[in-house]
């Protein structure tokens, strides 16, 4: 296939290769040759419920008959988006209203707007500066791209928003010292509770508690990213759960329609809220053209109503112990050099010499898909409907990928 009219992203631009897949079902896609996958990363680490669910589409169709878009910028709203919201708060580890995004990037971006509008309107407009962490990922738009940890993401974008300082993901000794000397200019901490796409590294015992602590003996915000660990992916509806610590700001996305329409969020808590509705004249002036869009709420309420109903946040512990088995038998075979992991989400590194992406590849022309992170990681986050069945040919075919690239045969 030669180049086509779409410029993919996190592609290379020269590429003529693609693979093009063409249905779903379950913890499965097929390729337009009649291709079999199992789909180990939930496409992008967000198809929870699975492929092919017939109750989000028709959800979704009933939904455009009704209505299928209409706006929610200022007096307006729409069952859908109510619905879902109401049903986020119902599940989330704060109390708090719900302000609706198109993706994770809008929605982190969002969550850092209002950590710095919550100082400036209390007359602290000095409090803006986020603290982001080490090999964190955020997103691509101008303001989780700039807190995140990871450089090459970074690179060639011209200069990035000021305010902006990182620290060590499992450091608290450097998170101290950067609290000591700024505290009074911090307006937040922005952390994942498992970073994803950054390599899946779980935090350290007590390390987002500390976080908190630090947060609050400054007066400052903790915003909880949580576009890949909410709905379900570590055991619990979110990771502040999972970690026993409250966020003042959580974003969201992914998991909270599996992919079948695009919503993200974030949930603003009490304390923000009683800043933002203090004046009741005040206009919160930020939003987008789809915020609440009723058709993509209608596909997010039916994805929680499965969620709940099938208790697939119960299905991610049991998936997550039968892939650290198989990965650390891997690992005292060395034919891996370290697993990682929470739930159902798991991060393999590779050993010296081993590309993680002629390992993908490998894998790929055995039917399976997982997703090469640089060339040192091999990351794992499947479908929280796969069958044991499935979770062992991941694994089985992961040990074969890798001694093909060893050996080169």
């Amino acid at each position: 296939m030669a180049r086509t009219p779409f410029l993919h992203p996190f592609a290379k631009p020269a590429n003529e290769h693609w693979i093009t897949i063409v249905r779903g079902e379950g913890a499965h896609v097929w390729d337009d040759d009649g291709n079999r996958y199992i789909d180990g990363m939930a496409s992008l680490w967000y198809c929870q419920i699975g492929h092919g669910r017939p109750e989000v589409a028709e959800a979704v169709a009933r939904q455009m008959r009704a209505i299928e878009a209409y706006h929610t910028f200022d007096i307006f709203t729409n069952e859908a988006a109510e619905r879902f919201c109401e049903l986020v708060v119902g599940l989330a580890p704060i109390d708090g209203r719900v302000f609706l995004t198109c993706s994770g990037s809008e929605a982190v971006d969002t969550a850092i707007k209002l950590a710095r509008l919550h100082f400036h309107l209390q007359g602290q407009s000095h409090r803006n500066l986020i603290v982001g962490r080490n090999l964190a990922y955020h997103g691509t738009a101008y303001g989780g791209m700039s807190a995140q940890g990871l450089p090459l993401n970074q690179e060639g974008y011209g200069p990035l928003l000021d305010g902006m300082v990182r620290v060590p993901h499992d450091d608290l000794t450097e998170a101290e010292t950067l609290f000591a000397e700024h505290g009074e200019r911090i307006a937040a901490v922005l952390a994942e509770p498992v970073i994803g796409a950054g390599g899946v590294y779980p935090p350290e015992p007590g390390y987002l508690a500390e976080l908190r602590r630090l947060c609050d003996g400054v007066g400052a915000l903790l915003i909880l990213d949580e576009v890949i660990c909410g709905f379900g992916r570590l055991g619990s509806w979110f990771g502040a759960e999972r970690y026993d610590v409250e966020p003042d700001l959580l974003t969201f996305a992914k998991g909270a329609t599996s992919g079948y329409l695009p919503v993200g969020g974030v949930l603003v808590g009490r304390r923000t809220l009683e800043v933002l509705e203090a004046d009741p004249g005040y206009l919160l002036r930020t939003g987008f053209t789809y915020s609440g869009h009723p058709t993509a709420c209608a596909a997010g309420v039916a994805n929680i109503e499965i969620l709940q109903g099938e208790d697939l946040p119960g299905r991610a512990a049991p998936m997550g112990r039968r892939l650290r088995a198989g990965f650390d038998e891997l690992l005292a075979e060395e034919l891996v050099a370290e697993v990682r992991g929470d739930g159902a989400v798991f991060g393999v590194g590779m050993l010296d010499g081993v590309d993680a992406v002629a390992v993908r590849d490998a894998m790929l022309r055995r039917g399976v898909i997982a997703r090469p992170i640089g060339a040192t990681t091999i990351a794992w986050c499947p479908p929280l409907v796969t069958s044991d069945t499935d979770l062992d040919t991941c694994v089985e075919v992961f040990g074969e990928a890798l001694r093909e690239v060893r050996t080169g045969s």
